[in-house]
């Protein structure tokens, strides 16, 4: 399905990968592994065939169903239930059916005939596709990530981030590819969503190379890893499933330390005999071969991985403000005739911890940017109080400029902040050397969302508005970002389908979309969360 040969990837002058070999064949489910900004996601691109690798080459065999972090693919006026369909050409021929048999109500002779004709075509074209039969099943893929019949009806570009995202999952899942790449597939699905994934890839019988933070979906799913290796800038493949390259990877890296700290010793004692025959003329040559084969022993070694790095957040105090810093009053949003929520009245306190919950296009997001500014309401209006400074971090992360480098974002959300400072602040975030020179675009997701997170940091924002910024993180980053919000002294709105992220927040408020209730939190709302 895919062979890999020679595969060198950089990104300016750093090295991702080198030397990369492997092939994934029918029935293979590889799991990708590797830190936050290793390339797991430059690589799959490479893979898909939406980027190029440095050195090497890629053979593709079959169709690839590619789903990237962010995809933003399609046109955007089309319908969601023809975006999914067309990946067996079903959708624009079901659209032409439908057409045609309104004109065949045509008291039109000639328009009458030319419909009878043109939807006879059709049909035979559209049944020589899968029919009737395909399109129940596209409607049972899409049913079971809770895509309902009102959000297929609606054009893409009427829906939300988790709502196309799922619509393009569906698509690959259906597209019958021989081969699926999937990047954090389990993004915005809720728990029942979740379980009938891992039930439908445990049971494909193409390639799959899958990144995920969901252990239980590697788990279950994979029965073969690759470990990117950021640090030996090489790719380990081990041919056998989650819990067995676990006990291996552990034993595989004892076994460096342990060779590496026997070569060290070694080559110590040489030096020190060579440092020692250096100094007597007869005794030079010698020295000289210790010396040597010092050498050999230490560049023979692999190298030992280090403990990954995880960066270093801390929210500074906010800009003061007064009591109640943003409100909102009687907000309304629909999209043509579908209402997504009417008459919500919200107000947040200086310092207050909320949580928005809902099923999947309830509004949250949009209800998250209306607060910022970004989005109007067609009735009421948003209100900010005395000092209000609002730093947003948007799931796809559309704040972040993908033309401009990492360190020109960090200057555009705080044109105060001096090139070094800023520069100090991106290395606590991970961003050091040539990695601020990046374009935003070739990051990584959980690049994306560290660099999101810098500019907030920077922004001194006394509300936090947070849509899903768990996402793509490996878990030791996920932790320090749920430390940081803990101890933050701003006011912050939250939303997230990660039941640990909400509970670390403690949250004293919930607002339920879309019909705009508050409540107190209490311990149910979380296994709401985890259900929707």
């Amino acid at each position: 399905m895919i062979s890999v040969r020679d595969l060198e990837i950089r990104i300016g002058a750093r090295v991702l990968m080198s030397e990369v070999n492997f092939r994934v064949d029918k029935g293979d489910k590889v799991g990708l592994v590797g830190r936050n900004g290793a390339g797991k996601t430059t690589l799959t691109k490479i893979l898909a065939g939406d980027g190029q690798p440095s050195h090497g080459k890629v053979e593709r065999g079959g169709e690839i169903g590619y789903l990237p972090q962010d995809p933003r693919t399609g046109d955007p006026e089309e319908l969601a239930r023809t975006r999914i369909l067309n990946a067996r050409g079903l959708g624009d021929l079901l659209e032409q059916m439908q057409q045609a048999t309104l004109d065949m109500g045509s008291i039109d002779e000639k328009v009458y005939d030319a419909a009878m004709a043109r939807y006879s075509t059709l049909e035979e074209a559209f049944q020589s596709a899968g029919g009737y039969a395909a399109e129940a099943e596209a409607a049972a893929i899409a049913s079971n990530l809770n895509l309902k019949d009102h959000i297929l009806d609606q054009p893409l570009k009427t829906l939300s981030g988790g709502q196309r995202r799922r619509i393009e999952l569906a698509r690959i899942l259906f597209s019958n590819a021989e081969t699926m790449i999937l990047d954090e597939p389990t993004n915005h699905l809720d728990a029942d969503s979740v379980v009938w994934l891992r039930d439908f890839l445990k049971g494909y019988q193409g390639g799959l190379i899958v990144i995920s933070h969901d252990v239980d979906l590697v788990e279950e799913t994979v029965n073969r890893v690759f470990y990117l290796d950021a640090i030996r800038t090489v790719i380990d493949v081990y041919n056998m499933g989650w819990r067995a390259y676990q006990k291996q990877r552990e034993t595989d890296e004892e076994r460096r330390k342990r060779d590496r700290a026997i070569a060290e010793k070694k080559a110590n004692t040489l030096q020190i005999q060579a440092a020692k025959f250096g100094a007597k003329a007869s005794k030079a040559a010698a020295a000289h071969q210790m010396v040597r084969r010092a050498e050999k022993l230490l560049s023979g070694l692999e190298e030992v991985r280090e403990v990954d790095r995880v960066a270093k957040i801390k929210f500074p105090d906010p800009a003061p403000c007064g009591r109640t810093p943003l409100m909102a009053k009687n907000l309304s949003k629909s999209y043509g005739s579908l209402e997504i929520f009417t008459a919500v009245d919200l107000a947040i306190d200086k310092g207050s911890k909320v949580v928005i919950i809902g099923l999947n296009g309830a509004g949250k997001t949009t209800m998250l940017r209306m607060l910022a500014g970004l989005d109007k309401p067609d009735t009421g209006q948003i209100e900010p109080g005395h000092g209000l400074k609002i730093g947003y971090f948007a799931q796809e992360h559309e704040t972040l400029d993908v033309k401009k480098t990492v360190l020109q974002n960090m200057q555009a959300a705080a044109p105060q902040l001096a090139d070094t400072d800023a520069r100090k602040v991106l290395g606590s975030f991970l961003f050091t050397g040539d990695d601020v020179n990046k374009p935003a675009g070739v990051l990584s997701g959980g690049e994306k969302t560290r660099l999101a997170l810098a500019s907030l940091v920077v922004s001194s924002a006394n509300v936090l508005l947070l849509d899903e910024p768990t996402n793509n993180l490996d878990p030791a980053s996920r932790e320090e970002i749920l430390r940081a919000l803990s101890t933050f002294t701003g006011a912050v709105v939250l939303v997230s389908h990660d039941v640990g992220a909400v509970q670390a927040l403690n949250p004293e408020r919930v607002l339920i979309l879309p019909d705009g209730d508050e409540d107190h939190w209490n311990d149910g709302y979380a296994e709401l969360i985890a259900l929707s």
